[in-house]
């Protein structure tokens, strides 16, 4: 069940548990600027009034109920998205491949989203759907199952990609829009010469294919130089900004190109001489629209 909040936002009710919907700011780079254009939705969990750890309590949901409950929160996500977020930003949002295997349940799923974002007045193009990098039931099914998404607007993202099921020709099949490449690899990646060779040549063959990246998990300034150097697309993680739940309030700041507010600005000495110094993450800042009088 979803109710709307005095506020005007959206929380939902599962059980003996309250969801909220939080959103994590994902970056691209501008000149050495590390500026808003999209935003994640994750959920927030509680219960009796006291947070719940995300993996508790998917863990707690019954398969059975697996399908309802990514149903619930990925609605969330999108209504909030549409009460709180920059129209100009795109949303992500993930989807569990391991609960479309039939095809009666794929077109569920797509009717659902085409209402709810009637609702929420949000064009499909601004939504990116995050299939997670794990083995589906059936490739075929899952493979159909984004090429409906495709047909009805949305863009595609794997997720996760350089963990232990990432496989070249899975992205070779799907050929997503997106792939974000999974936060400790990367880091592991990034901690030697060679290592970070290797990644920055995997950016520039999937840009060579169209496919933009993300580099997830980002919590030291020098990653973040790193993943600028690499051609990453887009970045996301603590050293940047922490999801935050959704609110109605004050809206950024504009730049005079009409990009949403830079909340970043790596100095040039710093990009150039690749110092190595810990960064706080920034806090209070997030993308929303102001609240209707």
């Amino acid at each position: 069940m979803i109710i709307r909040q005095d506020d005007g936002t959206f929380a939902a009710v599962w059980g003996p548990y309250v969801l909220r919907s939080a959103f994590q700011p994902i970056f691209a780079f501008y000149n050495g600027r590390a500026t808003v254009v999209a935003f994640e939705g994750l959920i927030r969990p509680s219960r009796d009034g006291e947070p719940v750890p995300p993996a508790t309590f998917f863990a707690s949901v019954p398969f059975a109920e697996r399908l309802h409950v990514e149903t619930l929160t990925r609605t969330l996500h999108l209504g909030n998205a549409g009460a709180c977020l920059d129209p100009d930003t795109s949303i992500f949002v993930n989807f569990d491949p391991s609960v479309f295997g039939e095809k009666s349940v794929a077109d569920a799923a797509l009717r659902d989203m085409r209402l709810v974002l009637r609702e929420a007045a949000i064009d499909p193009r601004r939504v990116v759907c995050e299939v997670t990098e794990q083995k589906s039931a059936s490739e075929a099914a899952l493979h159909r199952f984004v090429q409906a998404l495709k047909l009805q607007g949305f863009r595609i993202a794997v997720d996760d990609y350089g963990s232990a099921d990432s496989d070249v020709d899975r992205i070779r099949r799907l050929q997503p829009d997106i792939v974000k490449f999974d936060a400790q690899w990367i880091t592991r990646l990034m901690e030697t010469g060679p290592g970070f060779a290797l990644l920055s040549t995997m950016v520039s063959a999937f840009a060579e294919q169209g496919i933009k990246t993300v580099f997830e998990g980002i919590e030291e300034t020098w990653q973040l130089e790193l993943a600028e150097k690499s051609g990453a697309s887009m970045v996301q993680g603590y050293v940047l900004a922490r999801p935050q739940i959704a609110s109605i309030g004050q809206a950024p700041s504009r730049h005079s190109s009409g990009k949403p507010s830079t909340l970043v600005e790596l100095p040039d000495d710093q990009l150039k001489n690749g110092r190595h110094r810990r960064a706080d993450p920034v806090r209070g800042v997030f993308g929303r629209r102001t609240k209707s009088p």
